[in-house]
């Protein structure tokens, strides 16, 4: 039920950053300093017509480009096309992509040019026989499959041909920090993003390893550039530990973020495939009831 979801919206908190001195943009989705909305009070401000001089999610994205950024969360790929879906029959499409791992999936797929529901049709015919190819290395699975199956379905094979820019975060292992790519071929690129540790085997490029990059980028807004405005979809970890490591997310100076959090969407992952469906339309459903919702700016 929608209702279990417990969708919140978070606006940026511009502050000067203790240690540097500098402007900062800070986005907290798991404590108290920033304003939260839950989607529940937003729907009953709305309907008794409260707050009706506040900008709307939708008036937002409307007003100026916006770039879609996408967090990490394992396989939380499935919430993400449900919430990319409805922004694009919105008409609300962005103007770039970025995004960690399951983030980094579907915002290459979609600047590639699939379109969102091309890509909810190919997730959820996704079986694990596709992408489940045991090996010896450090990983279960080597990746060879799963890298077969994005040059099959990636409608181009270069960042350079694709329809929007796209940042893609990794993990560089040798040089233990985040990776933007933003050029170059595109499934290595998302092939790497998504090296899951322990279940994927690290991803090689000229010679160089390379793992999820939900590693120390979880929130997927590394690949940020200053002065951009931005509508984060954040996959809430299940973990108590990762909702610990991960409760303040600092964006880059100068970015204004607009950040939607969904708890309670399904577990999923690869024994839980077909719990993917189900991710889709909670997420689907609860950004299609934000878009018209009074938010608070700062």
């Amino acid at each position: 039920m929608l209702g279990s979801t417990r969708p919140k919206l978070v606006h940026q908190n511009h502050g000067r950053s203790k240690t540097t001195g500098t402007e900062s943009t800070n986005v907290d989705l798991e404590s108290t300093p920033l304003p939260r909305w839950d989607l529940a009070d937003l729907r009953r401000s709305r309907d008794a017509g409260l707050n009706s001089d506040r900008s709307t999610l939708r008036k937002w994205l409307a007003e100026a480009p916006f770039t879609l950024a996408m967090s990490a969360g394992f396989f939380g790929f499935f919430a993400h096309s449900g919430v990319l879906s409805a922004l694009e029959d919105a008409g609300l499409a962005p103007e770039r992509v970025a995004g960690a791992s399951a983030g980094a999936l579907v915002g290459g797929l979609w600047a590639a040019g699939l379109d969102a529901h091309e890509i909810s049709r190919q997730l959820m015919a996704l079986r694990r026989e596709e992408f489940w190819d045991p090996g010896f290395g450090l990983g279960l699975l080597r990746g060879e499959r799963f890298r077969e199956r994005l040059d099959a379905v990636l409608p181009v094979r270069d960042f350079a041909r694709c329809r929007v820019p796209a940042a893609i975060s990794a993990y560089d292992v040798l040089e233990r920090r985040t990776r933007i790519i933003t050029s170059g071929l595109l499934a290595p690129a998302i092939r790497a993003s998504c090296a899951f540790p322990g279940l994927f085997q690290p991803a090689w490029d000229a010679g160089r390893p390379f793992l999820d990059g939900g590693i120390l980028d979880r929130a997927g807004l590394a690949g940020i550039a200053p002065g951009t405005r931005v509508l984060h979809h954040h996959l809430v970890p299940r973990s108590s530990w990762l909702r610990r490591k991960t409760s303040t997310l600092s964006p880059p100076d100068g970015v204004a973020v607009l950040s939607l959090s969904m708890e309670g969407l399904p577990p999923l992952g690869p024994f839980r495939l077909a719990q993917g469906e189900q991710a889709m339309r909670v997420a689907r459903r609860g950004i299609v009831d934000a878009l018209d919702c009074p938010i608070a700016m700062s």
